[in-house]
Formats: C-alpha cells, structure tokens, sequence
C-alpha cells in the first residue's frame, strides 16, 4: 500500500465538521441560554429511533444481508429515513458492506478494515478517497430489482436534504420551537445517528468477546448493542450474516430483531431467515476448543492436546450425522408435499415424524457436547 493519502473527499468531512460544532457548540448553548422542552426531547428521540432502525432492519437485514422480505410501505419507510440518516443510499451502502463481510480485515479490500486502525474504520475511511473505498455495484444486482432501492438511489441527494430538514422543523412546529427541533431532531439527532452507526464498524471490531469465531476482528459487545439497536452482537453476525437476528438470546437487547418479528406477524414481513441450532452450538464448541488449542500449544500440555483433538473430531462426527439426518428429512418433506396419493402421505407422515425425532435427538447431543465443552477448565 503507498504511504501517499489520498485526496480529501470534501463533502462527507464538511458534512461532519459541520454538525458535529452544530451539535457541540449550538446545541448545549441553546439548551442553557432557552430550554428545551421533554417534548421537543421525546420527539428527537423518535426521529432518532426511525434513521437508526431505518439502517439497521433496512440497509443493513434487509438489503444487505437478504435476512427477510418486507412489504412495499415498509420499504418506502426504511428508504426515506435511511436517507435522513445521510450514510449515502441503499446501494452505496450494500456494495459497501457485502464487500466488508467477504474481505473483513483485508487492509486492502475491506473499505473500513479494523485492521487499519479505530480512526480509519470509524469515520476516517470516508473522508479520503481511498482505493478499497472505491464504488462498485457489481455485488448487488439483486438490489437492483427492487424499485424502492433504485428509486432513493437515483433521489437519493434531495430525499436527504427534504428528510433532514422536513421532520426536524416538523418537530419545532410541533413543540413550538422550531430551533428545539432543528438543534435536536436535526443536527444532534444526526450527529448521534451518525456514530452509533460507525462503532459498529470500529468499537465492535476492537473491544467485546468472541464466543462463535476467532476467524475474523469482529466482537459481540452488549454496551455497544445498547446504542446501535441490537447491532452489537457482532461475532455472531459475521459467522451468521444471513440470520435476520444479532441477539439470539431472550435476553439480548435487539431490538431490530423484535420489530422484524413483529412485521412478521402483522404481515409486514416474511422469509425469515434463522440459522440452525446445531450450526450456532457446533461454532461455539470449535471456537472453545480452538481456544484450549492455542493453550496447549503454548505450554507442554500435550495430553491436553491430544483431548482437544479427539474432541474435534468428535465435533466433526455429531455435525456430519445432523447434515445427513437434516437432508433426509428436508428431502422426505419435499416428497411428502409432492405426493397427493393418501395412503403413501400416510407412511412418509410416519417416517418423517419418526426422521425429525431423529434430528433433534441429534441436535440435543450436540448440545450436550457444547456443555461437556465449555465446562472443562482453562488451562493455569
């Protein structure tokens, strides 16, 4: 790589450096000198909550990963503040990410690798020119389907004019103060939008835990999940990009995962896509018993070695025996549906019932093995 910078891209660091003295010079000193009100507060809030799920349920689950299907008005919705978000249109912003997930922490290919360093990959990235920031959108052409997505892209510059200004005075005619709604539904609002976003891409590829893969920086952070609606659980994202969820857990705080869910039920949304049981505990057991690997391997453990080894294999094993039972049953399934004669339906109804007996049998020693596995102690 050249040690040259390359040139400023002007645009996104005026946009930057504008808002960001806007939003720590005006803001606090409108608040001291007038007030503002808990309603004008409540409404940025909201104007807030509709950018930030706006990218994470729209530009991130949605066209970037594929993780579910959603209706024309939820789209149209996810598009117009997805512009007031102002991280450039859906288009722009898949290509991007697509190539993050299939190069992360390339220096070279990654557009905002962490490899690069926290400023890089937290704004730096955007403001200079860079090669492995270059535009190409030969990774989306399903994108390129939808008219929703073509539609912003090619309005995509007065929508985030009109969807920055239009909700921020709409919030001051509301309140009655128009500056409460430009300062706070506009330039804080932005601002805070803004780098909840961005951590995703720095903070949650420097600090947090990695329970489903050593294979790349990526961290799952419950604090950082507090501020970027549920993005923060960035291990298992980039193991499972295509899980419409981040938060699998209950107690998980996602709430993108929750308003998808709920779409889903009030017809909104469909196809929802969720990665099996099995491929979760199987990541979690490799990625223990690589840690215990690595121990071993520093010291003279070798019978401890040895263990973590026969139990990789045995890992092999269990997931080998669910790929094939899962095939026999999708497959069986398949048949049952295309079969229309009554008595046959009956016996395959059996065989399946007694197949999927079979599967989760073998789901829940694979769950026993994970248990087994992270109960064996730390190497001193």
């Amino acid at each position: 790589m050249s040690n040259s910078k390359p040139p400023v891209v002007w645009l996104p660091v005026t946009v930057f450096t504008v808002t960001t003295l806007v939003t720590l010079i005006a803001v606090p000193w409108y608040g001291l000198t007038v007030g503002y009100s808990a309603s004008a507060w409540i409404a940025a809030v909201v104007v807030l909550f509709l950018n930030g799920i706006s990218i994470t349920a729209g530009y991130h689950r949605l066209w970037s990963h594929n993780a579910y299907k959603a209706s024309l008005p939820v789209r149209v919705l996810f598009a117009l503040f997805g512009a007031a978000a102002t991280q450039n249109s859906i288009k722009v912003w898949a290509s991007g990410h697509r190539r993050h997930h299939r190069h992360v922490d390339d220096n070279e290919k990654d557009p905002y690798s962490a490899g690069r360093g926290f400023w890089f990959s937290h704004i730096g990235w955007m403001c200079r020119a860079y090669p492995s920031g270059k535009v190409s959108f030969d990774n989306i052409k399903d994108l390129e389907r939808d008219p929703v997505v073509e539609w912003q892209h090619k309005y995509y510059v007065p929508l985030a004019l009109i969807m920055n200004f239009l909700p921020a005075l709409a919030v001051g005619l509301i309140v009655g103060d128009i500056w409460s709604g430009i300062l706070l539904a506009g330039f804080l609002r932005l601002v805070v939008s803004h780098h909840s976003t961005f951590f995703i891409n720095s903070l949650a590829h420097i600090w947090g835990r990695r329970p489903y893969t050593h294979e790349n920086s990526a961290r799952d952070n419950d604090v950082l999940a507090l501020f970027t609606y549920g993005e923060g659980y960035h291990n298992y994202h980039h193991i499972f990009q295509g899980d419409y969820r981040n938060g699998i857990r209950w107690w998980h705080y996602d709430p993108t995962k929750w308003l998808i869910w709920s779409m889903s039920k009030l017809g909104l949304a469909n196809d929802l896509k969720r990665t099996e049981k099995a491929h979760i505990d199987a990541a979690i057991i490799a990625t223990r018993l690589l840690e215990q690997k690595q121990l071993a391997q520093s010291g003279s453990q070798g019978g401890w070695l040895d263990s973590v080894r026969i139990a990789e294999v045995e890992l092999q094993d269990k997931m080998q025996q669910w790929k094939e039972l899962r095939g026999s049953f999708m497959k069986k399934q398949r048949d049952f549906i295309a079969n229309s004669q009554a008595q046959a339906c009956a016996i395959a109804h059996a065989e399946i019932e007694q197949m999927k007996q079979q599967l989760h049998e073998a789901e829940l020693s694979i769950k026993a093995f994970k248990k087994q596995v992270l109960k064996q102690k730390q190497l001193a």
